[in-house]
């Protein structure tokens, strides 16, 4: 091991740089290389975010990725230059450890459209950074939903499964097998990663080739056969994927971790809930999540040796609870915690110091302006409001299961044993726009649920799937919510009337309003008793003579100008305005006589976590989440069911192919929550969108965001029709099939693979002239489909006097016109052209068209 090897420069404009173990020395990988990890090796991954919303707490982010078979000295060699790496970049970088197959979500983010596990080690890695090689022959398991993956497998049938997508690569035509089991999403994904293949390893020159149905993919199943052996027997099972749900996940606990003389102490402090003041800035702390995922955490205190020996630590724990091998490691240092990590605990803040830092929530500490929401998604989103709230408004209240139109001048009175659905309609670039917020009191039962989410589902029908639909719980609204009444909403205790008129008031009723303008402002009722009181805040008191509007000492003016705004509500009533500690006597006998109250009930401000957006999934009736890390537009696919978290709202994306799966997002939404680590609240509102109608609060926490993106969407069917080729190069790999031929098959006719003969010096000219595209299901009318895979002909070759001045029609089945010379054998071919085909495929194009001309096989 080379201990004294230079730490290389770091390019901090590029976002990705990896090193791969050579020689046990670390040697930088080509950018073209990048995706493909041979798995006698080990790799470093630097990743340096170049976006200032893709931030995660720490400046960047290094990866330790160790392959299945490395050995022991190439490790040690990753993991010194890895220590070294890091001392140069500083504390503010997160470190993981990667296992192949086992990668967090993080390192996975960073390949597009997915990984390749190769066989082989620094011989192998060498080559594999060449394109336009045609000398391969390989079979490769894809899997993966969001993360995709190619693992190089054994070349027989024996890999195969009914569950699984492989790709035979035979350098020319790649030929990408579903099996029966395969979701049109998996398909798809795959396809993707296969034409990443050809575009990077073939330089775009090889021909692809889908095989859907075996029995109408008769040429391409000719091919593989050839290759692989006759199939015998059937199709094994498929193979689940190992994931990990989210119950799992919630199942966190902490140690801290300190050295007692020559022994290691590790102690159980806490479980979930996790509360940041567990961390001490002197100490070490090891959080295990459920098995997962282990983080080590260290103190800006905490010795050198401490932070030097984290890996290891986590190693040993990982080892002493008897848990695999490939589990994730994660080492964060105080002050640079990626937004993982921070969300694992109730709350968070990077402001422990008590220093406050300069433009943290500039945003909301100026008033912003309203009228800027339509161009600015990313003010909306942060605001969480589409508009102003001056759009149209229907509302109706659920009443024996049914939607009764509330009247207009009760628009926003709203009764907490009922449930509300409040259509708001509003224009955006000059088209119709939805947000259906389906509001539910705290005092509803099972049944007005049901029925609210039904009559939810039949307006969506009305509106042909136009509606954005929130779910709303009594006193967690949303700002736009509160915009579209006005500053004028206020929920009642007890049950409305009939069609929806707020039930009758009762004395004495007291009720609390909190807000400062007409967009963020609710007024709710409360217990009416002294102790219910807030001295930082506002309050009607309703009683049968008078109504008393209590200002607290701690409110400012803008509460006090919009409190009156509210007292139209109560206009039945004379108005009396009380000044905290100047009351009345009445006041107080109303209330049942004082009692002590708090000065201020309001939350701590929680710091600007960052969204996360995951891919849902629900393979063994678990939730399990993907996290696609520094995510984009693009990573929203139309077979997708995604959940965006924004901290205070959650957003269930529905791609278009997957409104199938509509009930089943809300239902993730409310699970996601209910086994969040941290404990979230369960009344978070959760907005339901359709791919095409995204509102400006979901697109904002996008960096960029294309509105007609999908607007020439295809499906993967189109997608495969759609490019369909001349198939050149699936007709000449046939032909070889039956005029170079495999080995014949053995006597026991068992299936196995079998080498390809022809001249690989041949093929790799040939390519240069082979044209491009996708092939449906294999079919090419110029080939027979009842020809069998155990066929040969004699010799592996045509006879001379089928090919020579021979017309298109008389020519047999399966040969290119254009190349009737290729169809020779090597032997007839030297003997009419005198020179091989190696010497006449190098010679230009225009010199073996005349040679072929003067000899007729033009």
């Amino acid at each position: 091991m080379d201990t004294n090897q230079d730490v290389p420069a770091i390019d901090s404009h590029r976002a990705l740089q990896i090193w791969i173990t050579e020689n046990l020395k670390m040697l930088p990988l080509p950018e073209r290389a990048h995706g493909n990890f041979f798995e006698e090796s080990c790799y470093v991954v630097l990743h340096v975010p170049q976006s200032p919303k893709a931030t995660r707490g720490g400046s960047g982010d290094l990866h330790y990725w160790i392959g299945k078979e490395a050995s022991a000295e190439r490790q040690g060699a990753a993991v010194s230059f890895l220590q070294r790496l890091q001392e140069a970049l500083g504390e503010r970088t997160v470190l993981h450890r990667e296992s192949q197959g086992h990668e967090s979500d993080c390192f996975h983010s960073y390949f597009h459209p997915g990984v390749t596990y190769r066989k082989g080690g620094q011989t192998s890695a060498l080559k594999h950074v060449e394109t336009n090689v045609y000398n391969v022959q390989r079979l490769l398991h894809i899997r993966g939903r969001k993360h995709v993956s190619a693992t190089e497998v054994a070349l027989s049938w024996n890999s195969f499964n009914k569950g699984g997508i492989f790709l035979l690569d035979l350098g020319k035509v790649l030929i990408q097998w579903n099996g029966p089991k395969t979701s049109i999403s998996e398909k798809s994904r795959a396809l993707t990663l296969t034409c990443s293949l050809r575009d990077r390893e073939r330089g775009g020159r090889a021909q692809i080739g889908v095989v859907d149905d075996e029995k109408k993919a008769t040429d391409l199943m000719h091919i593989m056969e050839a290759v692989l052996g006759c199939r015998s027997g059937s199709l094994g099972a498929s193979t689940p994927i190992n994931s990990v749900s989210q119950q799992q996940k919630a199942n966190v606990r902490l140690y801290h971790v300190c050295e007692k003389g020559t022994d290691l102490v590790v102690q159980e402090l806490a479980t979930r809930p996790l509360t940041q003041n567990l961390l001490q800035e002197e100490g070490c702390y090891l959080l295990d999540q459920g098995g997962f995922k282990i983080y080590m955490w260290q103190g800006r205190k905490s010795s050198p040796q401490d932070k030097k020996a984290a890996f290891n630590r986590a190693v040993g724990f990982i080892q002493a609870k008897g848990y695999p091998n490939y589990t994730n490691v994660e080492v964060v240092n105080e002050g640079a915690e990626s937004i993982a990590f921070q969300q694992l605990f109730q709350m968070w803040s990077e402001e422990r110091d008590g220093k406050k830092h300069k433009g943290r929530n500039k945003l909301m500490q100026a008033k912003p302006d309203i009228g800027k929401l339509h161009t600015q998604p990313e003010l909306a989103a942060q605001l969480r409001m589409v508009d102003d709230g001056s759009g149209e408004v229907e509302v109706w209240c659920i009443q024996d299961l049914q939607r009764q139109p509330v009247d207009p001048k009760h628009h926003g009175q709203l009764c907490s044993g009922n449930c509300y659905l409040a259509l708001y309609t509003y224009q955006k670039l000059g088209r119709v726009r939805y947000i259906l917020y389906l509001w539910q009191g705290h005092q509803t039962t099972i049944e007005d649920t049901k029925a609210l989410n039904l009559n939810a589902e039949e307006l969506d029908l009305m509106y042909q799937g136009a509606l954005v639909q929130e779910h709303v719980t009594m006193g967690r609204e949303p700002p736009h919510f509160l915009a579209i009444f006005q500053g004028q909403l206020v929920v009642f205790q007890g049950c409305a009337g009939n069609r929806g008129k707020r039930p009758p008031t009762s004395s004495p009723r007291l009720f609390h309003v909190q807000g400062t303008d007409s967009h963020n402002t609710r007024t709710m009722e409360v217990q009416a008793r002294a102790s219910s009181l807030i001295s930082s805040d506002i309050f009607f008191l309703v009683t049968t003579d008078i109504c008393y509007l209590w200002f607290g000492k701690g409110c400012s003016g803008d509460q006090r100008e919009t409190a009156r705004t509210v007292a139209a509500v109560f206009s039945g009533n004379n108005m009396e305005t009380v000044l905290e500690g100047q009351e009345p006597p009445h006041f107080w006998e109303v209330l049942g006589g004082r009692a002590p109250y708090p000065s201020n009930k309001r939350l701590p401000e929680v710091s600007g976590i960052q969204p996360r957006l995951f891919e849902c999934s629900s393979p063994s009736g678990c939730l399990v989440l993907t996290e696609v890390v520094f995510f984009g537009q693009e990573d929203l696919d139309k077979y997708d069911v995604m959940l965006l978290d924004t901290c205070q709202e959650i957003f269930l994306w529905l791609g278009e192919a997957a409104g199938g799966w509509k009930k089943e997002a809300v239902a993730w939404g409310h699970e996601y929550l209910r086994t969040h680590p941290a404990g979230r609240s369960l009344d978070t509102p959760i907005v339901l969108v359709k791919q095409g109608y995204e509102p400006a609060t979901f697109t904002g926490w996008f960096t960029s965001w294309d509105p007609y993106k999908w607007t020439n969407n295809q499906s993967y069917e189109e997608v495969v029709e759609g490019s369909l080729g001349p198939g050149a190069a699936i007709s000449e790999i046939t032909a070889e099939v039956h005029n170079f031929q495999l080995t014949r098959w053995p006597s026991d006719n068992k299936a196995g693979p079998s080498p390809l003969l022809a001249s690989k010096g041949s093929q790799d000219c040939l390519e240069k002239d082979l044209e491009l595209g996708l092939s449906v299901d294999g079919k090419d009318p110029s080939v027979s489909s009842t020809r069998s895979c155990c066929s040969s002909v004699a010799n592996g070759s045509l006879p001379r006097e089928r090919l020579m001045h021979q017309a298109v029609e008389d020519l047999p089945q399966g040969v290119d016109p254009a190349r009737k010379e290729f169809y020779l054998s090597d032997s007839d071919f030297q003997d009419i052209f005198g020179k091989s085909k190696e010497e006449f495929y190098s010679m230009a194009k225009w010199k073996q068209q005349q040679e072929k001309k003067k000899l007729g096989f033009f």
